[in-house]
Formats: structure tokens, C-alpha cells, sequence
């Protein structure tokens, strides 16, 4: 079933409250899925990030930032929060980071200059309170609540999916032909490393940004290759952007107010939001493209 929230942010004197926006989205799609949570958050930032996981924090990220600082041969810094932790580092190093990285055993989350990825089992109030998603400031985020249908309910399968620098993307609904884009994808050098047809999604939209896209014809794309029942709520550094299959068959509610627009699976998830009753709401049209960028 699972749950999408989305708050793209106009009035930049919103910013210091996105983190406790979201959570309150978030936490209100519970019953959608209760299996895992995730979040990402765009805010302020020039230099690259690295956010990773760990199922043992302690000794995962001990002395991580000495040791990623030495085989960069420049400065990192680590700032560990719960089960993850972002790394900042200079530019031009993340190919090596990562091999670094997962070589190491930890699970990288997503890279960019903006976002940060948190995503863990669990309820999604205990996983909101975990990272202390309220206290987050940004432009915009997105969110998810899961119910696993077709893998397992670990980690890595939870929401966000992100492939691509400062891109991400949450998927509420199957994909029915996933296998053969799977081998599309590898061949274009963007291989989904998990079984869930969601991070196939992630990759396809990071393949066409790739190819020069911009972010509505990336999401049109998904349209024409891309088969099954699916709503889609993607971020990037600059972006926010909705779509869903010609059925849209997932519910699906947008607001839009001179400060915000914001996405939900469900209008109970917006109807908490400042001036949600001055808001235009409306429910997306299907094989539609909806997408806001600064």
C-alpha cells in the first residue's frame, strides 16, 4: 500500500520548519505502511555529502573520517546520527569514496551537496524521532512509509531510493515489467543494487538526467517506459516533481499555496499544513507530469 509525503517550500522563512512538516505527513500515513520510513532532506550546502548506514554504528563509523580522510588525501568530516552518518568531503572524490565505503561494509544511503537520506525499519514516528527529523531545516523533502509487498523489510529496501547525486525518489505501486528494465539499465551502467522494483525507478530517472533530461522530460519518460501501476514523488537539488500511470489507481492529493506545494497519499496528511484552507487541492491527473523547480 505504503504512504508518500512531499513538501516543496516557495516562502524561504518556512525553511527552519520542513524537518517538523514532514514528520507530522509522515507520521500520519502510518497505517499506509508501518514495515519502514524514510526521508530526504534538501537544505543548505556547497560541498559533497555522503550519507551511509550501519547496523553496528559503534565500531562501523569508529574513526571513519580519520581513515576516508586518508585514503582521499583531504578533509573529511563526519557528523553521526543514530544508524547513519554524513560525511562531508571534497569534491571530485565520490567514485573512490564509495568504493572505500562499501568496502568497509557500510550501505551508502544517497550523495549530493544538498540531500541527506535517513531511512530505517520501524514505525515511522520511532524512525522520525531516531534522527530527529523535526529539528531538520531545508528547501524542500520528501517521505515514505512502507508496506513491503515484493522484498523484504530491511534497510535497503526502504524509501528514498536515490542512484544519483541529489536525486531521489519514493514509488507507491508495482512495476510490472522491472526484470527487463533491470537489464536496460545495466547496460546503460546504472544497475539497481536491491530486488525492489522502486530503486529500478530511481535508476531509470538517473539514466535519462544523465542523457541531459531535465526533470519533466526525465518523469515523462517513466510514462512511456515504465509499465505498471505506479505515483512517483521525486526530488532534486532544485526540484520537486509528481507523476502517475494512465490508470492512477494509488490515491494521490496536492496542495499548492503561495509558500508551499506539498504532495499526499491521502488529504489527511496536508490538512494539518499552514494555510491548507486557502490552499488550491487537487488530485493529480493521471499520465500527467506536475514539477516545481527553483
Amino acid at each position: 500500500m505504503c504512504g508518500i509525503v512531499g513538501l516543496f517550500l516557495k516562502n524561504d522563512s518556512m525553511r527552519p520548519r520542513l524537518g517538523e512538516m514532514l514528520t507530522d505527513m509522515l507520521i500520519t500515513m502510518t497505517d499506509r505502511g508501518p514495515d519502514s520510513a524514510g526521508i530526504a532532506i534538501y537544505g543548505e550546502g556547497d560541498q559533497l555529502k555522503i550519507t551511509v548506514q550501519s547496523d553496528s554504528p559503534q565500531t562501523g563509523f569508529a574513526g571513519l573520517d580519520a581513515d576516508l580522510a586518508a585514503a582521499l588525501d583531504g578533509p573529511v568530516t563526519m557528523r553521526v546520527i543514530d544508524t547513519h552518518a554524513v560525511l562531508t568531503l571534497p569534491d571530485g572524490t565520490e567514485a573512490q569514496a564509495r568504493a572505500f565505503l562499501l568496502d568497509r561494509g557500510l550501505r551508502v544511503m544517497g550523495t549530493g551537496h544538498s540531500m541527506e537520506i535517513f531511512k530505517e525499519v520501524g514505525l515511522p514516528r520511532d524512525v522520525a524521532r531516531r534522527f530527529g527529523l523535526r529539528a531538520m531545516s531545508g528547501s524542500h523533502g520528501i517521505g515514505h512509509t512502507r508496506m513491503a509487498t515484493e522484498s523484504a523489510v530491511t534497510t535497503l529496501g526502504a524509501h528514498p531510493f536515490s542512484t544519483g547525486t541529489d536525486q531521489c525518489l519514493v514509488h507507491n505501486g508495482s512495476l510490472s515489467n522491472h526484470n527487463r528494465m533491470r537489464r536496460v539499465l545495466a547496460d546503460k551502467g546504472f544497475a539497481p543494487l536491491t530486488a525492489n522494483d522502486t530503486e529500478v525507478a530511481a535508476c531509470y530517472l538517473s539514466s535519462r538526467l544523465a542523457e541531459g533530461a531535465d526533470l519533466g522530460q526525465a518523469l515523462e519518460g517513466t510514462l512511456q517506459d515504465l509499465d505498471g501501476f505506479f505515483t512517483f514523488v521525486v526530488g532534486t537539488r532544485t526540484g520537486f516533481g509528481v507523476v502517475r500511470d494512465p490508470i492512477a489507481c494509488k490515491p494521490a492529493t496536492m496542495a499548492e499555496t503561495d509558500d508551499y506545494v506539498a504532495f499526499g497519499s491521502e488529504y489527511r496528511a496536508l490538512a494539518d499544513l499552514p494555510g491548507i484552507e486557502a490552499a488550491r487541492v487537487w488530485e493529480p491527473e493521471p499520465a500527467t507530469v506536475y514539477f516545481w523547480e527553483r
